[in-house]
């Protein structure tokens, strides 16, 4: 079985900022305001932050954008680090970033040490990248671990556990003129789905279309929401999002807390 990393190099990893709609710094600036919204921010030192599975950076320049001192890029395909990178430059936010190669479940202890981190993001359905429900609960409790009182957690999936049928599984994801990006979905089992992605790209005249597929896994919001509460956190926000995502945003108790950490509440003006 391709596994996502797999899958991203041989065939998604160029195009994903042509996904994203082509403008990488308008998407980083959507992303700022979801931020915002949710009450990220640094303080009056400047902070710093993770970005779990970065991608090309639009959680990384949001980041970045918000005034975060530093911000950490993990991820594990060069291509897009270096892409970044770039992005950082013609923002004129180089100085503020660091990249880090690395896959996302072993990053955390390397790149930040206990109770340091003012925010940590998992965004862009990265995390049903993952290889098993497992593998979740284990960066849960690496991100309660680096988190420093009152940090902020941030992740955004696509909820796949209500299973779609016939023609319902199939996702137009862009067209441009000179390319059309599709995918369509199968169900494994309780746990994973197969994404299958067609990709048609037109040069000097003709068409030519590249496949490929791989895993993802289904993840319940509610299952999520009490993963994040059994490593620690406190759930703030869990409701839906842009673009058919779901949003998680969860707090690392201040020191002194003892308010339970089961309570949820929706956070003003997001939905």
């Amino acid at each position: 079985m391709t596994t996502a990393q797999a899958h991203y190099d041989r065939l998604l990893a160029t195009h994903y900022t042509w996904m994203l709609g082509g403008d990488i710094h308008a998407v980083a600036r959507d992303q700022a305001a979801l931020l915002q919204k949710l009450g990220i921010r640094p303080g009056a030192d400047g902070d710093t932050a993770i970005d779990l599975g970065s991608g090309p950076g639009p959680q990384t320049l949001a980041l970045a954008h918000l005034g975060f001192s530093t911000v950490t890029a993990v991820d594990l395909s060069r291509a897009l680090l270096d892409e970044l990178v770039e992005h950082a430059g013609t923002a004129g936010f180089s100085g503020a970033l660091r990249t880090v190669l690395a896959d996302l479940l072993d990053a955390l202890p390397h790149v930040a040490g206990s109770g340091t981190a003012a925010a940590i993001v998992c965004m862009g359905d990265t995390l049903t990248h993952l290889p098993s429900p497992a593998d979740v609960r284990s960066l849960l409790d690496s991100v309660a671990c680096a988190l420093r009182p009152g940090g902020h957690f941030v992740v955004t999936f696509r909820d796949l556990t209500g299973e779609l049928r016939g023609d319902d599984r199939f996702f137009p994801v862009r067209c441009t003129e000179g390319q059309l990006l599709t995918c369509f979905v199968e169900y494994v089992d309780d746990d994973t789905v197969m994404v299958h992605d067609l990709l048609h790209s037109r040069s000097e005249g003709e068409w030519r279309l590249q496949v490929g597929s791989y895993p993802k896994l289904r993840l319940a919001s509610d299952w999520l929401s009490g993963e994040a509460r059994r490593a620690g956190l406190q759930v703030r926000h869990a409701a839906a999002g842009p673009r058919g995502m779901r949003i998680l945003h969860a707090i690392k108790p201040p020191e002194g807390d003892s308010s339970p950490t089961s309570s949820a509440r929706t956070a003003a003006g997001v939905t």
